[in-house]
């Protein structure tokens, strides 16, 4: 699934194509996604401008100048493109929006686990799927005595706990396994173990590993492309994830694989003891 990186990344590349320009039309090719669709969609963005693309945790959101936002959401297998009117469509092309220069968005989702729904601008943030996130990573609230008072007295290992979004948001199971090892800790360490200077490493790494991966345009495992259809680079960078039995860069010793909640954790035994 799509996280932060991914989702940033295809927000720049979206909005060099599409702010200040109208969309002329909303073309749904069929009724639900994840969810059912709004039937009333059309009449909420059609002769609306575009005046700006941002992302909020793993939502990509197109804000309108009639006061109205839509949001997506990627789920397992989306793909929100940026096309010339020329293009042809493909199979799973659920939504077009055409925009006044005759060039399109389209979102494709071949599993349809996404998400798309126009909310009023003002109101995102209290929406049911934003209202109860955590920090961004990247923001200043997001610091050593935030997460000191959110891990004190807690049995839950560390990975768990980075991947909940209502802790901090965008931090993918690829991330945390990448961000635990380049901090040196154990996957499995609980939280109300860990040192004061232990989360202060992990919020460096948090936030390096996120950086690294947003300037290599994301990862891309087999779904994952940007807005102009360009995969991203940084599985070339992993050091640890879905690296099973491989030797670790840093001491040699075999890269562990485990499940934690029915999700794969990679780690190194000697590094992260």
């Amino acid at each position: 699934m799509p996280e932060l990186p991914e989702v940033e990344t295809l927000k720049r590349s979206l909005e060099k194509h599409i702010v200040g320009h109208k969309i002329i039309s909303f073309i749904k090719l069929r009724t639900s996604l994840r969810s059912n669709l709004d039937p009333n969609l059309d009449e909420k963005t059609i002769n609306s401008t575009i005046k700006n693309v941002r992302r909020i945790a793993k939502y990509l959101i197109i804000e309108l100048d009639n006061d109205n936002s839509i949001v997506f959401h990627l789920g397992m297998t989306g793909r929100l493109t940026f096309r010339k009117d020329n293009y042809d469509l493909q199979k799973h092309d659920h939504i077009i929006l055409v925009l006044g220069n005759q060039n399109l968005i389209v979102f494709n989702d071949a599993r349809r686990f996404g998400m798309v729904y126009v909310s009023a601008t003002n109101d995102l943030e209290s929406q049911k799927y934003l209202k109860n996130l955590g920090p961004e990573p990247f923001s200043e609230e997001f610091n050593v005595k935030y997460l000191e008072d959110c891990f004190r007295n807690r049995k839950t290992p560390i990975k768990l706990a980075i991947m909940d979004n209502k802790i901090v948001v965008g931090v993918g199971n690829i991330y945390a396994s990448e961000s635990l090892f380049l901090s040196k800790i154990n996957p499995s360490k609980l939280l109300q173990n860990l040192t004061k200077d232990e989360i202060a490493r992990l919020i460096e790494a948090i936030i390096f590993v996120l950086n690294e991966a947003i300037m290599a345009g994301g990862t891309t495992l087999r779904d994952f492309v940007n807005g102009d259809n360009k995969p991203g680079y940084f599985k070339q960078n992993l050091k640890v994830y879905d690296r099973k039995n491989a030797n670790c860069y840093s001491c040699g010793a075999m890269i562990v694989k485990i499940s934690q909640s029915g999700r794969a954790t990679y780690y190194c035994p000697v590094c992260q003891k």
